[in-house]
Order: C-alpha cells, then structure tokens, then sequence
C-alpha cells in the first residue's frame, strides 16, 4: 500500500555541479525536494520506487545498485541508485532517475530497498495509472519518489518558447499535486502535456494510480518557473 509519496521535478540543473554557476537559482527548489524526502522517510516505508521520464532505452525497472551518471551533460560525476548489490545492472539509469538518484544520496537515504521505474513520456494516462495500481497493490508499506517537470513553455526563452496555455496548465497541475486530487490528475490531458513539453504527466499519473484508496492529503512545497520551465515539489502522505 502506498503510505508517501515525493514529487520532484528533475532538471539536471538541479545538481550544482551540471549548473556551475547558476546553481544558487536552484537553491531553494532544492531545499523543498530535501523537504519532501523528509516526508519519505518519516513515512518508514518498506520499499522505494523511484518513478521517472525516459526515453526507449530507459524505460522499465532499474533494480537497486544501477549507475547513472551525468557525463552526458559534461559533469564528471557519478550516482547509483542506492547501495550496490551482487547483481550487475544491464544499462544505467535515464537522466529523470540519475537526478533522484542524486537527491536520494545526498539526503543520506537508508529507510529502505530502493528500485527505479523509467516511463514513456507518451503512455497513455490508463495504462500509466495501471501500473501504480500495481505498485499500490503490493505487500508492506511503499514510497514513491516522482520525478517530472511541467510544461516547458512559459516564457519566450523557455525550451519550447511561449505557449499561453503553459501557466494554466502548470497551476492545475500545482493544485491538484498540492491537494493529492487523484482524480484531477489522472484526468491530465495527455496531448496537451505533450504540446506543452511537460514532461512528469505520465510519471505523476503512475502516482495517481498507486495512491488510489490510499486516503492521501498532500502539500505543494514549491512552484515556481526559473528558466520557463514549471518545476513542482509535493508531498502526500
């Protein structure tokens, strides 16, 4: 049964090292993820799963010890999905999940086992919601760590310019994310998500899914658009 969930965007740039010098921009969206894993652990969970966007060759299950890096976007550092395990890992996490991955090892986590879930951006709402029904239906107590930007078209030198339906987009997200509105969100528009660029709708609707029955409030810890891009924080527990 699903007892937490975080919900963080997942912009390389919020590891400093990848921002150089713009990293004080992020200090405070930062600071709530921090916040938001708190509420993870509190929860004293049984298991993590971190959920996040991935291209074709990341999605699926990423078991606990899989790599990641950052090399890609000319950092020289390394992650790994929690502590390392006698099993070798057949590929290295997408870029949604090295960032979790980042957050999880700087808060220290150690609460629990931990796996990675990579989800096509363009599954449809039904089937993202069917797989966190199965996530919610499994034995113990189970935390969700959501990675996912919104729309990336909320400025003229936003990634996907100026869309005027990006800021109303990103509010309803905002609300329904703040108020753990299952059904609002699982009620996101899939092809306007897409048109917008918004990159966590699959993975906040797999949320959706898992937190069905759970009786979950939420909290909205931070919303904000730094580089025309909407990143979210929120809790529900």
């Amino acid at each position: 049964m699903l007892v937490a969930a975080a919900v963080c965007p997942c912009p390389p740039l919020l590891v400093p090292e990848v921002a150089a010098g713009a990293a004080p921009e992020m200090d405070t969206a930062r600071a709530a993820c921090t916040d938001a894993l708190g509420v993870l652990a509190a929860a004293r969970p049984d298991a993590l799963v971190v959920v996040g966007p991935a291209g074709q060759s990341g999605r699926g299950r990423h078991p606990q010890g899989t790599p990641g890096s950052f090399r890609g976007f000319g950092v020289d550092l390394d992650v790994r999905l929690g502590p390392a395990t006698d099993a070798v890992p057949e590929r290295e996490l997408p870029p949604s999940l090295a960032v979790g991955a980042w957050l999880l090892e700087r808060t220290g986590w150690a609460d629990a086992p931990i796996e990675g879930l990579g989800v096509g951006e363009p599954l449809a709402p039904e089937r993202c919601i069917e797989a966190g029904r199965d996530i919610g239906a499994r034995a113990g107590r189970v935390a969700l760590l959501v990675m996912g930007d919104a729309s990336a078209c909320r400025t003229l030198k936003a990634p996907g310019y100026l869309d005027e339906r990006a800021a109303p987009f990103d509010a309803e997200v905002a609300r329904a994310l703040g108020a753990a509105d299952v059904a609002a969100v699982e009620a996101l528009d899939p092809e306007l998500a897409y048109e917008l660029k918004a990159s966590g709708r699959a993975s906040w609707q797999v949320l959706a899914g898992a937190a069905e029955g759970a009786g979950l409030s939420g909290a909205l810890l931070y919303d904000d658009a730094p580089y025309g891009v909407g990143y979210l924080v929120a809790t529900w527990s």
